[in-house]
């Protein structure tokens, strides 16, 4: 394995400094959202990970150091590092102020050895660039806050793996408390930007955010949107938590080894995608509903005499609150700024494809409408933290808080031309879920005109037969429906 290639670090603080701002740092005790997403990580929800495969030797990609140097000079959170107060139990940054990038260089033999250890009978057909993106959502350096250094340990870091002598694999992984979805996709057009720039191509925009990550976004929600009576907090906690224990699961196949997340892509053509934005444009809803209806058809289409049964099953969207707190946010404002809505639905079985998807998306709009993503944040929190805390408090212990967690609205990627350009010939996106979490993650893109959905879930909780034969059916599902639109 070749040495880290690394910049110049800050001055190293002593534990006599660690909880004030100095010279080359500031501090700030992270918000309710922030704090659970350190709380997850112990055990394993709350790695970002984004993976691009390159058509460039590992010699090639030295010019990262300084295109990393320069998001983390626009972006202070990529300066930031986590530190752990044994005494208090809670999280702060440390934001340094010059940048600090940490790339570690796995040369080819490295490399072979790794992906000789994670190839299985069962995953045998997947790629090497599959096989890395996974591996590094399970590399969890943030999973035992009392290990932490004293002068905390980062929140972004960089990998490149040499796959042959003329292509390698660019991994950044991110702690989520510093990077929800808008932040990592903003991230890769900054970054693909800054590459073209380097060779040649295209300007340089600046951009910078100096007042970024100053607040978490519970102290940022406009006055009166989460305000809630005491007793309706405490009769929306009873009620998330009688109905977790009603709601329905895909069948667990092993929950008492340990867990990691693995991926499922779900892809589909330009035409069946086309006529999927299509249907929901007719109907006034969004992506996240088709994807949502496809799920539960599938499902509860797992389920023994499915069409005589009514089960419950949870859903949770995510949705991006940039544009709605006070101040507004940039999409190139980074941290972590998504809201959740849990919402349960009845399948029985019966439905329609396009009726069941409009009632989701109904469903979820009306209650974005009521400011539930802020009335039910402390909640959401607050549950999320005890079924850290309690497995034994979901099903099986396992975990899980919902079958699907899916956006609200998709990423539209018409880049692909100048991707190939600058050597990117793939990348993929997504978060661990293998702690507290969904049983499968969607995370959809639309890239120039086509539906690529990176599926996350946690094994051997489910099997990556059981989740292809999931993703399949889906996939089958969102044709049909289209096929009779």
């Amino acid at each position: 394995m070749s040495p880290p290639f690394t910049s110049p670090r800050a001055t190293t603080m002593t534990d006599a400094n660690l909880n004030s701002e100095t010279p080359n740092t500031k501090s700030r005790a992270l918000g309710n959202t922030e704090q659970n997403w350190c709380r997850a990580m112990s055990s394993g929800t709350g790695i970002t990970v984004l993976a691009l495969h390159l058509n460039k030797s590992p010699s090639e990609t030295l010019f990262l150091h300084k295109i990393l140097q320069q998001l983390q000079k626009n972006h202070p959170l990529l300066r930031s590092k986590l530190h752990y107060n044994t005494t208090t139990k809670e999280f702060t940054f440390l934001t340094s102020t010059t940048p600090q990038v940490n790339i570690k260089f796995h040369d080819l033999q490295s490399t072979s050895l790794l992906l000789k250890d994670l190839y299985t009978k069962e995953n045998s057909q997947i790629s090497p660039f599959h096989l890395i993106l996974e591996h590094e959502l399970n590399s969890n350096k943030w999973s035992d806050p009392n290990s932490f250094p004293c002068n905390g340990i980062e929140a972004f870091n960089a990998n490149v793996y040499a796959l042959s002598e003329a292509k390698s694999v660019v991994v950044l992984r991110f702690h989520t408390s510093i990077c929800d979805r808008t932040t990592a996709v903003t991230l890769l057009r900054e970054l693909l930007e800054l590459v073209q720039v380097s060779e040649g191509g295209g300007t340089n925009k600046g951009i910078k955010n100096e007042g970024e990550g100053d607040m978490g976004i519970e102290s940022m929600v406009p006055n009166g949107m989460a305000k809630k009576t005491i007793w309706a907090h405490g009769l929306d906690m009873l009620s998330y938590s009688m109905s977790s224990f009603r709601l329905t699961n895909l069948k667990f196949k092993n929950t008492k080894w340990p867990r990691c997340s693995e991926v499922v892509r779900l892809q589909m053509n330009t035409q069946h995608t086309a006529r999927i934005l299509a249907g929901c444009k007719s109907r006034g809803i969004k992506l996240c509903g088709a994807m949502v209806a496809a799920g539960l058809i599938a499902a509860h289409s797992t389920k023994s005499n499915s069409d005589q049964l009514k089960k419950k099953y949870g859903v949770v969207t995510l949705t991006d609150c940039r544009s709605s707190l006070e101040p507004a946010l940039s999409t190139h404002h980074f941290g972590f700024y998504n809201s959740a809505i849990l919402n349960i639905h009845t399948v029985k079985g019966t439905e329609n494809f396009w009726d069941l998807a409009e009632r989701c998306y109904m469903d979820f709009a009306h209650y974005k409408k009521c400011n539930k993503h802020f009335t039910d944040m402390a909640d959401l929190n607050f549950l999320m933290y005890k079924a850290i805390q309690n497995p034994s408090l979901t099903p099986s212990s396992s975990l899980r808080t919902s079958l699907i967690s899916v956006f609200e609205d998709p990423v539209f990627d018409n880049s692909i031309k100048m991707q190939h350009e600058i050597g990117v010939e793939d990348y993929m996106g997504c978060a661990s879920v293998h702690g507290v979490g969904p049983s499968i993650a969607l995370c959809d893109t639309i890239r120039d005109g086509a539906l690529d959905c990176i599926c996350v879930y946690p094994s051997p909780l489910h099997s990556r037969e059981q989740m292809v034969e999931f993703v399949d059916s889906m996939r089958k599902v969102l044709i049909d429906g289209v096929v009779v639109i």
